[in-house]
């Protein structure tokens, strides 16, 4: 099920000054361009919450090897060989470096070599022998980390095919695999060890969300559950027991700068994290989103997009200072959710009553790591139902990622691809304020909405299994749609013309083909987020004929023809997404899945690539955050922090890669 959203990065709907672009533009490589994000609340809080800001900070980067090794059972290796080569470019060929350095960006950005969009592997502008070369210079520069020279090149000899051979485990995450090969056996993620579904056949894991599983030797499956181990000795030290131990550490450090309240949600997580027990997850669940401070954070096994099964968390962490300027507008629409639920399309029997609203924070990001990136500008946590039904979510708008993304974008997509002048200019007027809107809706109202059939044992994911998160993003995008153009916002003063939600819709139908720029191989869809608004799109196209896909000039269009008659299929269809999750009709998601969401016309995906190409726009995003620092007095206590803004990638993710800092240096 996850609960993000990055809908903003695709509509592109924001005039900007050029001077703005290249404050927020630092640099490209390849496809991908690293944007500067800004935190400035973090200036305005006491030295007692940027303390608590700097250690929530440094557990961030504690916790963030752990997705290489998810992503990948190579990924932490190729990591370390990659990060000697950045940090020690003396005595390697200038050319080979720049090819290797530009690699190990993308490296960063993906948290591995699989795209984090598309799940397919991208490869090196490199050549192997120049690795082995490279590498070989930077231990000649006391490089460390690479052991003795016969070492490195049978470690690299080793790493070969997962790094050079294109058919060599080719997506990160397979839920349309070809061949023999089932979802589990097709993806290069590092959630299960020689196991196949059929393996699973009445295997009921006890460890779902924070647990590898592996088949051993005498055939039986084994949990390996992520934990540090207990103090006592009593629960052992389990996988990635050296990252959660240092994230452990980070955190004691934290609650004495944090409010006794904040402190108790700390101290849940630092028991979960040496248990790995689910309860105390929910524990730590329940107390955290019941805390509402200005810097918070999320940090843990969250989200399940990445396992093809939706069961495995992958790790991830944000740090946030609340905007309380923007915040208010957020909560309007949180205190009204009741009213949002009320008139939701759906069955009486599938709406909640007593809804509780969402906490709704407006926030500005300090530092994302692990399997959490810039272009999520929305997230409604926790996702676990039993705690959203008694004691509701949070929703993080990270309204700054998005000015950012929009500022670095610019207008020359709008442009292009938009059908009409009207369109265009309806875009670069509302379409700021219709990505906000958006953001807001699918957060506060969206996810967490809408009741289960009481017949329905586990949470929907059980039932739905690979589709569950396709479906919980496409129901809570269309929960934005449908009441984009509800007269309660207005009188909340939330939109101010009802061009807003035009352009919402405007860009609901044209994603559909602006976002085959970001699958360059192949002819179907993986990621979550993409199958959801192909299925919206294609569906309402289908179904009402309200969008039109058409050709001018050679080139395709999609377009809204009639606004009345899209919002009908924009209830249709969120109407029976509510029917199946609250049943767990898999049959019914799946069968509107695969014929909607899931495959497209290669021919139209290389004509959208080669418009994009020419307009020299990036493709995908990374961030480069605040880095903040710490001075200590003798006893260790923070005295001060400092916040900068480096603007450079290498040394950010060196430094994360060097791991947290408990004392001045």
């Amino acid at each position: 099920m996850g609960h993000k959203t990055g809908f903003a990065a695709l509509l592109l709907g924001a005039s900007c000054a050029v001077a703005q672009q290249d404050r927020t533009l630092v640099e490209r490589a390849g496809p991908t361009a690293f944007i500067q994000l800004e935190a400035e609340s973090f200036r305005e809080l006491p030295p007692k919450q940027q303390a608590l800001g700097y250690w929530l900070s440094q557990a961030a980067i504690a916790i963030d090897p752990i997705i290489y090794d998810q992503s990948s059972r190579f990924g932490l290796r190729q990591k370390r060989i990659l990060e000697a080569i950045a940090a020690h470019p003396e005595g390697i060929d200038p050319a080979s470096y720049a090819k290797i350095l530009d690699f190990t960006k993308l490296f960063w950005a993906n948290r591995g070599n699989h795209n984090d969009t598309t799940a397919q592997k991208f490869l090196p502008g490199f050549t192997f022998d120049e690795l082995k070369a490279a590498g070989l210079a930077a231990m000649r520069h006391k490089a460390t980390g690479l052991g003795t020279e016969s070492v490195f090149q049978k470690e690299i000899e080793e790493l070969r095919p997962s790094l050079f051979d294109p058919n060599f485990e080719p997506l990160i995450t397979a839920k349309s695999p070809r061949g023999n090969l089932d979802i589990l056996q097709s993806s290069a993620n590092n959630f299960y060890l020689g196991v196949s579904l059929a393996d699973l056949k009445g295997y009921v894991e006890h460890n779902p969300l924070n647990s590898r599983l592996a088949k051993r030797g005498d055939g039986r499956l084994e949990e390996q559950v992520y934990r540090a181990g207990t103090p006592d000795g009593k629960i052992p030290p389990g996988l990635y027991a050296e990252y959660l131990r240092n994230a452990i550490r980070c955190f004691e450090q934290a609650r004495a700068y944090a409010d006794p309240p904040q402190a108790e949600v700390m101290a849940n997580l630092i028991r979960y994290y040496q248990t790995g027990d689910p309860k105390d997850w929910i524990r730590f669940g329940v107390s955290w989103v019941q805390n509402n401070a200005d810097v918070d954070f999320a940090n843990g096994f969250i989200e399940v997009y990445r396992d093809a099964r939706g069961a495995k968390g992958t790790s991830q962490a944000f740090v946030t200072a609340t905007d309380r300027k923007v915040s208010a507008e957020a909560r309007k629409v949180a205190d009204n959710a009741q009213y949002f639920e009320d008139h939701a399309p759906w069955l009486a029997q599938y709406k909640k009553q007593g809804v509780r609203p969402p906490v709704a924070k407006v926030v500005e990001v300090l530092i994302e790591t692990g399997d959490f990136h810039v272009n999520t500008i929305g997230d409604n946590l926790p996702n676990e139902n039993e705690i959203h039904e008694k004691y509701g979510s949070k929703s993080f708008m990270f309204t700054a990622s998005a000015r950012a993304m929009t500022r670095a974008a610019g207008t020359a997509a709008i442009d292009e691809f938009a059908y009409s002048k009207a369109d265009a200019d309806r875009s670069k007027k509302y379409g700021p304020e219709a990505d906000e809107l958006m953001t807001t809706l699918h957060e506060i109202i969206g996810h967490g909405s809408g009741r289960l059939s009481p017949k329905l044992t586990h949470e929907a994911a059980f039932y739905l299994k690979e589709y569950a998160s396709t479906l919980e993003e496409g129901r809570a995008d269309l929960m934005a749609l449908w009441n984009a153009f509800d007269p309660k916002l207005k009188e909340l003063g939330l939109v101010s013309n009802p061009e807003v939600a035009k352009a919402m819709y405007d860009s609901a139908a044209r994603v559909a083909l602006l976002q085959l720029r970001r699958i360059p191989k192949g002819d179907t869809i993986e990621e979550d987020h993409q199958r959801d608004r192909q299925l919206i799109s294609n569906y309402i196209l289908e179904t009402t004929g309200a969008i039109v896909r058409t050709e001018r000039e050679g080139k395709a269009y999609i377009y809204v023809r009639d606004y009345e008659k899209m919002r009908q299929g924009v209830g249709a269809l969120l109407k029976e997404l509510m029917r199946i999750k609250a049943e767990g009709d898999y049959d019914a998601i799946r069968a509107l899945v695969d014929k909607y969401g899931v495959h497209f016309d290669p021919k139209l995906r290389d004509q959208v690539v080669a418009r994009y190409t020419k307009l020299n726009l990036p493709t995908y995003w990374a961030g480069i955050y605040p880095e903040l620092n710490a001075a200590f007095d003798a006893k260790g206590s923070v005295t001060k922090v400092t916040m900068t803004y480096p603007r450079d990638v290498t040394h950010q993710y060196l430094r994360y890669g060097a791991g947290p800092v408990f004392s001045s240096r």
